[in-house]
């Protein structure tokens, strides 16, 4: 096994552990920081972020100060937009994608909620939907998220030299249990990497829950999705109900245990989380007594994954920045420069004549009118 692949966690067979995340993204960071460097060692400036927050929500403000700190930290640059009014943030989201000195963009939700929108989505769906997936570092564009749902990961096929963007804290969670005990096994294969693990996430939002429930599936996994009303299984690219299953059921069967529940008064019933298990909370609230967790034997426990979901927003935003805004990805965007044969003399003539000729017949065929 590689350096890389080797976890960076080690979990505590006579209790539970818990740990910070920190040191899941600080390699990423890292690399980021060695890239911005050999740009400006090239006389490149380094690729720019821009934030548009047009919400009150302290969860999205608290996001886009971590987001603004940690650019600056890792030279990348950063420029937040804040709007007034809701209403302007389509018209600020059209004229960053077509300013060619934005390399990606990052709209801090909610702004309008489930609020219907003219297209028939709700309007943060739609807003979603337009940032184009040239600056989309949160990849929750149609086509990122399209493709991620088939399960298609490159942009370009059958060069396979573009990848798709994934959603960050859902991103974040991948990378985080590749670097726990007993999830990922890198000896496999992609998209057999989790083969025979059972995982259950608590939340199906279209930004967090959903797309992890796939992006897990697609790796192997059998995951089960629990919402407030439903529980599905996300299996081999395939969903199902599962009407005889509960929240209880499917945690009691899991190694691995997502809570991503946005509200304060949810704990998931520590009784139900089996030696052994990985729990990872997304929520911007504690989902699980931590004191009673701890105590099972074997459990790692990541209470926060900000630190990480930041870092794979700057990753995110690199490869954009590589894939089509460098000068590289420019030039090739433009393809060859078409070489112009010289006209020769006589070819003048032959085409001044053909164009006389033609000129006389139209004329002739309409005097004969």
């Amino acid at each position: 096994m590689s350096e890389e692949a080797k976890p960076v966690i080690v979990a505590d067979a006579t209790k539970g552990i818990k740990v910070n995340a920190a040191v899941v993204a600080k390699p990423f960071r890292d690399e980021i920081k060695a890239k911005v460097a050999a740009m400006k060692a090239a006389g490149l400036e380094p690729p720019i972020l821009v934030g548009l927050l047009a919400n009150k929500d302290p969860a999205a403000k608290q996001y886009a100060e971590w987001t603004g700190k940690a650019c600056k930290n890792d030279g990348l640059r950063y420029e937040l937009r804040t709007l007034d009014d809701p209403i302007d943030v389509e018209r600020a989201l059209i004229d960053a994608n077509d300013d060619p000195r934005v390399h990606g963009i990052i709209v801090y939700y909610p702004i309008f909620g489930q609020q219907e929108s003219f297209s028939g989505a709700s309007q943060d769906d739609y807003l979603r939907d337009s940032v184009s997936h040239k600056c989309d570092v949160e990849g929750l564009c149609h086509t990122y998220r399209s493709n991620l749902y088939r399960n298609v990961r490159y942009l370009d096929y059958p060069k396979n030299m573009k990848k798709c963007l994934l959603p960050c804290t859902a991103l974040s969670v991948v990378k985080i249990l590749e670097k726990c005990p007993g999830c990922y096994d890198e000896a496999k294969p992609v998209g057999k990497k989790l083969e025979g693990k059972v995982v259950t996430v608590i939340n199906r939002s279209e930004i967090v829950g959903r797309p992890l429930a796939a992006m897990l599936a697609n790796d192997g996994a059998d995951v089960y999705s629990v919402d407030i009303n439903s529980i599905y299984l996300f299996r081999g690219g395939r969903l199902e109900p599962c009407p005889d299953d509960t929240p209880e059921s499917c945690v009691r069967k899991s190694s691995i245990i997502v809570t991503g529940v946005p509200t304060k008064s949810y704990r998931l019933t520590t009784e139900w989380i089996q030696p052994n298990s990985t729990v990872v909370n997304v929520a911007s609230f504690k989902n699980v007594d931590e004191e009673s967790l701890l105590k099972i034997p074997g459990v790692v426990y990541v209470p926060m994954v900000g630190k990480v979901t930041v870092a794979m927003l700057e990753r995110n935003l690199m490869r954009l920045y590589e894939q089509f805004h460098s000068p590289t990805a420019r030039q090739q965007q433009q393809g060859p420069t078409d070489v112009v044969e010289p006209v020769s003399p006589t070819w003048k003539l032959l085409h001044i004549y053909t164009a006389v000729v033609a000129t006389a017949l139209l004329v002739t065929q309409l005097m004969r009118k």
